[in-house]
């Protein structure tokens, strides 16, 4: 199961990392002919209003055999119950081109997703059980093009997870503390979900923290209206954490020319606002940690096999904008990491023990309250 997860990673980022080049080296049209489907959207029909209640539809939840959000790395183990719930939204593990969403039955995609379980989710298994829904995600290629038929389907995406999260809201325990947590795709739908369902409503007090990974984030053009501020404590509950992590120099243009261009929730420009910037090791937003303070970060060993956590490795800080700034010489990840600096895909494992301890202090919090 290890070996899977570190192999299927891999993969994923190589392709990842061979369409960042070909957009730097041959230009966008390349780029979007070789990821972007060429056929016209298709609408579908919306998820029925019990498909969620089906053990199916899920890739993790408490009940299911092998549930992938369990693993740990070698010598931690994960207590039976916990006290919270934790819903987690997979990020883009469908690559094909032949349409614009990813079947549900997909079995390379939902494979990938598994892998991401395991390297993400699982940083919160200790607190709480992890719920992760299938959904019929955009594919990667809806992310390289401004086409109405991107929108169109990373809206039908969305309506799948506010499908799956209204059904898991009405299979735990209404009293029971809730942790929201994303990445990358997960985390653009998981902001659009925070607007729609806590923003206004009592089921703000129960959420414990909302973890906005891998997607950027205004202070100004989005979080008014998301319904929970940002963290400004380390041991603050009912907020907001966010960050997108990069060694130096840091190249975020990527990123910036996109996301500068487009509206925030609020309804404001988002060009040149800053960004919600949360350093994972203190919990504290536009803060400075050395590696020393860092509780661990995933490092596959030489064969692939599994993985080890490794504390003291990766320090931390936020820069003017708003990105997560790890060194000038960051650690050997394997390799995968993107143009500019970027680690995205390393976004949860270079500070997953941190991140753990993080949610187990808001949690502690969030009780006291």
């Amino acid at each position: 199961m290890a070996r899977k997860f570190l192999y299927g990673v891999a993969i994923l980022v190589m392709l990842a990392i061979g369409s960042v080049f070909a957009y730097r080296m041959f230009g966008a049209e390349i780029l979007r002919w070789s990821m972007v489907p060429s056929t016209r959207f298709t609408a579908q029909p919306a998820a029925a209003p019990d498909a969620y209640a089906d053990e199916g539809m899920w890739l993790a939840r408490p009940d299911i055999r092998n549930n992938p959000a369990r693993w740990t790395p070698p010598g931690m183990g994960v207590p039976q119950t916990a006290p919270a719930a934790v819903f987690f939204i997979h990020p883009t593990s469908y690559l094909r081109k032949n349409q614009w969403n990813a079947p549900l039955d997909d079995q390379e995609a939902n494979g990938r997703a598994e892998l991401f379980l395991r390297g993400q989710a699982s940083a919160f298994n200790a607190m709480g059980d992890v719920w992760a829904p299938r959904y019929r995600q955009a594919t990667f290629g809806a992310f390289l093009t401004t086409a109405d038929d991107a929108q169109r389907a990373l809206d039908l995406a969305y309506a799948d997870v506010l499908r799956a999260f209204d059904s898991f809201l009405s299979q735990v325990d209404p009293n029971r503390p809730i942790v929201l947590a994303g990445h990358s795709q997960g985390a653009l739908h998981l902001t659009r979900l925070l607007k729609d369902r806590v923003a206004g409503t009592p089921l703000a007090r129960r959420i414990v923290a909302a973890y906005v990974v891998g997607w950027p984030v205004s202070r100004t053009a989005d979080l008014p209206a998301l319904g929970l501020p940002e963290c400004a404590a380390a041991d603050q509950a009912g907020c907001i954490l966010s960050w997108q992590s990069f060694a130096e120099p840091a190249e975020p243009k990527l990123i910036t020319d996109t996301f500068d261009a487009t509206t925030g929730f609020t309804g404001a420009s988002r060009r040149g606002t800053p960004l919600v910037c949360t350093n994972p090791i203190t919990g504290t937003p536009n803060a400075a940690a050395p590696a020393s303070a860092n509780l661990g970060t995933l490092f596959p060993d030489a064969n692939l096999t599994t993985a080890t956590l490794e504390p003291g490795r990766v320090g931390a800080r936020c820069d003017s904008r708003g990105f997560l700034l790890i060194g000038t010489n960051p650690p050997e990840l394997g390799g995968y990491v993107l143009p500019g600096n970027n680690y995205h895909v390393y976004d949860y494992s270079l500070f997953w023990g941190s991140v753990r301890a993080d949610a187990a202090r808001r949690l502690k919090a969030w009780q006291a309250r």
